[in-house]
């Protein structure tokens, strides 16, 4: 039985990630520093991106458990399956 190849990311897109989101999080930072409101209104709004980004990280990373998971109980399955009919070969 063929062992599955893991997809993984190049170098360059992991880069481009970290850059990207370090990017927009210092943008969405400076734009609520320079927002001409008062300062109880910039923590507001700088609470909210903080909640925001921690739900988003922790969504993501749920999603990818989940996504794990189930790949490995397909694995466990057709290796299963893979037994079960080795098995009625034998017995022929």
């Amino acid at each position: 039985m063929e062992q599955p190849t893991l997809a993984q990311d190049s170098p360059a897109w992991i880069a481009f990630t970290y850059i990207a989101f370090f990017i927009a999080l210092s943008l969405m930072v400076v734009g609520i520093y320079l927002l001409p409101v008062d300062l109880w209104m910039k923590g507001y709004l700088g609470m909210g991106l903080f909640f925001t980004v921690g739900s988003t990280i922790t969504l993501s990373k749920t999603l990818r458990d989940e996504h794990e998971a189930r790949k490995f109980v397909n694995r466990v399955h057709e290796a299963k399956t893979e037994k079960m009919l080795t098995d009625l070969d034998l017995k022929r």
